[in-house]
């Protein structure tokens, strides 16, 4: 998270105008009619955005006015859809604002890098493994779980810094050059935090994740040689 200090105007409404775009296009692309007949999607979409909310409080704010927080976006997007998943960060967002954790004018960038970009890398990742459509159930915790919530975390802190680099107000410290080996200590968590999530929704409410296909993965035989097929 970026506080509002370190970023240029021009940056913070760069970073709201596209935020309001993707939000306005998740709120006509949400299914609000199977939310609003549906008990059990209205409580899935207001626990976990709330569990979203109390994982972005157990974070580390730097003097810098940098914030380091796990952002747990994989797991909500494979259990929301993107739509909703978008959502719920966003009312995440909203509470971290409401107890003066996040800065306003901030809160369009910090929602590109710790909420869009993290559902468009799981979305992506999900659509490949789909078209796939392999039978192997690691396949799914692997490639959609494990591995895009790293990737989703390493490429939000590179598009953050990339952001901060070109506004040039934040003071860079002379370890950035031994940066490659502290993302490591970022990835691995962010992964496994949202791998594990994954697999035991996979095994204990296999109905709750939307991108799940329970027939392929739970009911259709498989051998060791078929793999992919």
């Amino acid at each position: 998270m970026i506080a509002a200090a370190l970023l240029s105007p021009a940056s913070q409404w760069v970073g709201w105008l596209l935020y309001l775009a993707v939000l306005l296009w998740a709120v006509w692309r949400a299914p609000w009619l199977e939310l609003f007949s549906d008990l059990r999607r209205q409580h899935l979409l207001f626990g976990t955005a709330f569990a979203l909310f109390l994982l972005w409080l157990v974070r580390r704010d730097f003097d810098s006015g940098l914030s380091y927080h796990f952002l747990g976006m994989t797991a909500v997007t494979l259990l929301l859809d993107w739509p909703l998943a978008i959502l719920a960060g966003l009312a995440a967002q909203l509470g971290m604002l409401a107890l003066g954790r996040q800065d306003l004018a901030a809160l369009g960038l910090n929602g590109l890098l710790l909420v869009l970009v993290p559902v468009l890398v799981t979305e992506l990742c999900a659509l490949q493994v789909e078209r796939a459509q392999p039978r192997n159930l690691f396949v799914y915790i692997f490639f959609c779980g494990f591995f895009p919530a790293g990737l989703a975390v390493l490429s939000s802190a590179l598009l953050g810094l990339a952001v901060l680099w070109i506004d040039g107000l934040f003071p860079f410290p002379y370890w950035l050059g031994d940066m490659a080996g502290y993302l490591w200590l970022v990835i691995f968590p962010e992964a496994f935090i949202n791998g594990m999530v994954i697999t035991g929704l996979v095994v204990f409410c296999p109905d709750w994740l939307e991108t799940f296909n329970r027939t392929r993965y739970l009911s259709a035989p498989w051998r060791g040689d078929d793999r992919w097929r």
